[in-house]
């Protein structure tokens, strides 16, 4: 049985395919449009998931559709009938979902009447949950998810058992964490869609001195529920509406001017940064982490088990993360790669198959993020001689000893191998590659490839066995979810990747999930006695790099050193 699931007219839009429960591919579209959190209908997505399981549209018998319009049916109607201009465009929403299946036609090329698969909508947060549950090696856990908003909902909590979910809690619309950050990344002059990963990162240079109003503008209300002092906020007053200009989403203005009465004016993103703007996204980032782990800890009592299973977009924020693990009775803590909005498309799909159909679970388990596409080395070859780049054949094991001793010669790599990864992260697969030891390699990094915020850090990969000794928490982070405190004694080892605060968001790599990788920094490590590699996207302002083409073009624009594509070695002349 294959089911097919789709995120469409939303950002993030994805497509992912179910063969009889287990995950065969998964996409986000952006990775073909080259426009970042694209919406619209996923239509390279869904024939790249088709093409990977070898099958047509009519071979699918399921597809889902991780949005319910009857849930919280009556306070949809009650917004609607408070604002209506966002009821309008809500319902324009729909009338795209009401034609899904011409969609999908058009995109595989057939008659919306060849489609014979049947339709299952699925609740945005069951769909959050189910990704994160569905994925993951527990079949008992403490399920919860936490984004902006989807489908009047803001929070999801409650336990997953064997192929059930069980919803026990929720926050609902226009209380939500998830546009708390937002609202709070805005005045700091973040104003792009998916900026909350920035503020995240300019958060330790400051200190939390505003926690008196911080803890007004979001209070406990009971049990597992935070509400927003609405003063501070605009999304209740008209919607949060998001637009679209080109295929790129688009927020409204999130904060009021309460906000700019208690904490000052708003910065504007072309205003340099000053030390009360860190305090301030120290003062969010602190109130955030202090919300969560008391989430985390009452969950835990009342489910009981020692799993947690977590995803929305809330759910990125990997330094809440890893104060899960140390500050909440949870042994085991499980997201996966794509915890935002284009998991969605797995999760429904999962969902329908286990919940819906009651197929019990199998032993699929999301243990690595390589379910994208994959080009062959013919292609590669081919695009190589093309582009007039001089290349080295080399095997395996060849080519993870020149790039690592390149790397030891302080080069930039970047590093194209197999599938592409699921998710915002590059995790071995579409990554740069740089040398840990270099104090200035950020700086480098930088001006020469990725042109970002200076405040920004960059990330470790290490050998999996090493964790242990390099970090102060030794559970393992495949899909760089998690951050950790350097142990102060390797800080000066590794001072690339260390943050202002010490710490690092680690992925941990192990051979059996990425044997090229690991091998590269295996050869790394008997070079220089370092298992760690600094990691970034093979990108430059722009979705990760997709085909053989775009990286070659990424390679030859930037100031990268060296390629390593396929089974090929370039150095630049």
């Amino acid at each position: 049985m294959y089911i097919l699931g789709i995120n469409a007219y939303h950002a993030d839009a994805s497509a992912a395919i179910l063969f009889n429960g287990k995950l065969i591919a998964a996409v986000e579209e952006e990775r073909f449009t080259r426009i970042k959190h694209t919406a619209g209908f996923p239509s390279h997505a869904v024939r790249y998931c088709l093409k990977q399981a070898g099958i047509n549209i009519q071979d699918v018998s399921y597809v889902a559709i991780p949005r319910k319009r009857s849930a919280q049916l009556f306070r949809k109607l009650f917004w609607a009938i408070k604002t209506p201009g966002f009821a309008l465009r809500r319902a324009n929403v729909w009338q795209k979902f009401s034609s899904v299946n011409e969609e999908l036609a058009i995109a595989c090329g057939v008659s919306k009447d060849d489609i014979k698969a049947k339709f299952n909508f699925v609740e945005h947060h069951i769909a959050h949950a189910a990704s994160a549950f569905y994925c993951s090696p527990h079949l008992d856990s403490a399920i919860l998810t936490l984004d902006g908003l989807g489908d009047f909902s803001s929070m999801v909590w409650g336990k997953g058992s064997g192929n059930k979910l069980k919803i026990e809690g929720r926050t609902f619309f226009p209380h939500s964490l998830g546009l708390y950050y937002s609202a709070i990344c805005q005045y700091l002059g973040f104003n792009n869609y998916g900026d909350e990963y920035k503020v995240m990162g300019l958060a330790p240079y400051g200190k939390p001195k505003y926690m008196d109003t911080f803890r007004r503008i979001v209070r406990h209300a009971n049990e597992l529920d935070y509400n927003l002092e609405l003063e501070y906020f605009n999304h209740h007053r008209s919607g949060p509406d998001i637009t679209w200009r080109a295929g790129k989403p688009v927020m409204p203005k999130l904060f009021s001017n309460a906000l700019e009465r208690d904490l000052g004016p708003a910065r504007l993103s072309n205003e340099p940064l000053k030390p009360h703007h860190y305090d301030i996204a120290a003062s969010m980032q602190f109130r955030l982490e202090e919300i969560i782990i008391d989430i985390a800890n009452k969950l835990y009592e009342r489910t009981g088990s020692s799993n947690l299973c977590y995803a929305g977009g809330v759910a990125f924020n990997c330094v809440v993360n890893g104060k899960i693990l140390s500050q909440t009775p949870f042994e085991n803590i499980y997201i996966q790669p794509a915890a935002g909005d284009a998991g969605l498309s797995i999760g429904g799909a999962a969902y329908l198959y286990h919940q819906v159909l009651g197929n019990e679970r199998n032993d699929f388990v999301m243990d690595h993020a390589y379910w994208g596409p994959e080009y062959s080395e013919d292609l590669i070859k081919d695009t190589l001689i093309s582009s007039g780049l001089d290349y080295l054949e080399m095997d395996e094991d060849m080519l993870a000893k020149s790039v690592a001793e390149r790397i030891s010669e302080g080069d930039i790599v970047g590093w194209y191998q197999g599938r592409s990864e699921w998710g915002p992260r590059a995790l071995g697969n579409r990554s740069i590659v740089a040398d840990p030891r270099r104090a200035d390699m950020k700086n480098i990094l930088n001006s020469r490839i990725k042109h970002r915020e200076e405040f920004r850090p960059f990330a470790p990969s290490i050998l999996e066995e090493f964790t242990g000794q390099w970090f102060e928490q030794d559970y393992q982070s495949p899909f760089m979810q998690m951050t950790y405190q350097v142990n102060p004694n390797k800080v000066r080892d590794i001072p690339a990747p260390t943050h202002v605060d010490g710490s690092a968001r680690l992925q941990t790599v192990n051979a059996s999930n990425n044997r090229k990788y690991y091998k590269l920094i295996r050869r790394f490590y008997d070079l220089t006695g370092i298992p760690v590699i600094v990691n970034t996207s093979f990108n430059d302002n722009e979705p990760i790099v997709n085909t053989p083409k775009e990286a070659i073009a990424s390679f030859m624009r930037t100031k990268m050193d060296t390629l390593a594509i396929g089974s090929y070695f370039v150095r630049r002349k």
